[in-house]
């Protein structure tokens, strides 16, 4: 039964209350009891006695005569509303609101509380002692009379069975009671309703977990309830957007790779079946189609490239064979290929060098394959009669290499999507070439260098890629 988390949660919440709420009631009982009603009474008696005090100081009869104590005592005593004896002097009962007459004072009250009292001691006690109960005990109070020479002429002594007072203390248990189921109540109700908040949440993150493992597209869950169950369910929303960009992107590199592949392998087949048809007989179109061959077969190794990175990537093994360069030597020769191509598209090709000659530590090749994606992307997306430029510099300790074309930009709502694997932006729908992988692999090759790849465009205004390397690794 207890297994459910809601249950748990519900005795965390419940359990406590039940267990602190009633030692709690037991002890404002006791302490109403013990503390507040017990001093109450004797306060009550004290007063009592005094204005007793007061009124026999006036009838000084009272002490010398049983007559004139029963008529005191029968005029006060439907005043108050406890039992009252006078004893004189000596000891001797003279009258008690109870028992009306003289009597033997052994029966009425002990030997060693009277004889303090008349040595000129009060007392005041709860009888029996050691049995505390409201039905059983008695405030029992003694207090000497003393006349104007200081002589003790009697002894006063009121007495209150603790019995009376239950009946009012009775109702304030009661009350106090009631109070206490009635928080045992709320504290319950409250605790059921904070169970299901933080039950609901894990609950639906539960079966949204369940669900996506079966392969449903699942809406981001709304992440309510307590900061962490927030927190876990932003996670979830995180993952699951996460997993669906992975399967677009697997979909859109299974499309791509029967685009990438297709076009080269028609065009090849087209080739063959001309040459088979007699095409080789003639020289000049035998060249050509041999040239169209070539170019159709480094377009597949360029793939073939893309997705061993890619690969190289996703697996974790993205090693470098670090070296020592100079760049302004070996940078113009990872350009050379590149120059030729924008020429070829009519477009105007700048490099622009640092003057500081400057060594690096790095992988050459894994480094002129990042410099080679950027500046395909540029020629790629650079319009006829445009440029492209290539600059390197020096700022504090860092080494920057920086592509620019002006080209038609890219917003910057997509400057960190373009970067992910097969993410091809809104400006890069009119080309039908490409996998979208070359800034990602550029990203990763840099990133494995400790470096950063950054981007600073804007539609209609270009685009500037920098690769930022530490100028101290060398």
């Amino acid at each position: 039964m207890i297994r459910s988390l809601r249950v748990r949660l519900i005795f965390s919440h419940i359990l406590p209350l039940v267990l602190t709420v009633p030692l709690i009631g037991l002890a404002l009982l006791y302490i109403l009891q013990s503390q507040l009603i017990l001093t109450s009474l004797a306060r009550e008696l004290q007063m009592q006695a005094v204005l007793i005090m007061e009124m026999t100081s006036h009838q000084s009869t009272v002490w010398h005569s049983q007559d004139e104590a029963r008529l005191f005592i029968a005029r006060i005593s439907p005043e108050l509303n406890s039992e009252i004896m006078l004893f004189d002097a000596k000891g001797v009962l003279l009258a008690s609101s109870n028992t009306i007459g003289q009597g033997s004072t052994e029966s009425q009250v002990p030997k060693d509380t009277l004889s303090n009292a008349l040595s000129g001691q009060s007392s005041l006690q709860i009888e029996p002692p050691e049995i505390r109960s409201f039905t059983s005990n008695v405030v029992d109070l003694m207090v000497p009379v003393v006349d104007e020479n200081g002589n003790i002429v009697g002894v006063i002594r009121l007495n209150m069975p603790l019995a009376r007072t239950w009946e009012r203390f009775e109702q304030l248990r009661y009350l106090v009671l009631g109070v206490l189921v009635g928080g045992l109540v709320l504290g319950g109700l409250l605790g059921w309703a904070l169970a299901l908040s933080i039950e609901r949440p894990l609950r639906q993150a539960t079966d949204a977990v369940y669900s996506l493992s079966t392969g449903q597209r699942l809406d981001p869950l709304p992440e309510k309830g307590p900061r962490e169950i927030q927190l876990l369910l932003h996670a979830f929303n995180n993952l699951t957007e996460r997993l669906h960009t992975l399967e677009e992107g697997r979909r859109r590199l299974l499309a791509n790779l029967v685009h990438e592949i297709g076009r080269p392998l028609g065009a090849l087949r087209s080739a063959i079946q001309a040459l088979l048809n007699g095409a080789d007989q003639e020289a000049d179109l035998r060249q050509e189609l041999l040239h169209g061959m070539d170019r159709e077969m480094l377009r597949l190794q360029h793939l073939m490239d893309e997705l061993a990175n890619f690969y190289d990537r996703t697996t974790g093994s993205l090693e470098l064979n670090r070296q020592a360069i100079q760049i302004d030597q070996w940078l113009p020769e990872v350009v050379a290929p590149w120059r030729e191509t924008a020429t070829a598209g009519n477009l105007r090709f700048d490099m622009a060098l640092s003057p500081q000659a400057q060594r690096l530590f790095v992988d050459p090749e894994r480094l002129s394959q990042a410099v080679g994606n950027l500046l395909s992307n540029a020629i790629k997306y650079t319009p006829p009669g445009g440029a492209v430029r290539i600059a390197t510099g020096l700022a504090g300790e860092r080494y920057w290499i920086r592509v620019e074309d002006n080209g038609p930009g890219i917003p910057a709502s997509e400057h960190e999507k373009i970067f992910t694997p097969f993410y091809r932006g809104s400006t890069a729908r009119r080309f039908s070439d490409g996998m979208g992988l070359g800034l990602s692999i550029a990203n990763d090759v840099v990133l494995a260098h400790g470096g950063q790849l950054t981007i600073e465009s804007a539609p209609g205004q270009g685009s500037k890629f920098t690769i930022w390397l530490d100028s101290s690794l060398v």
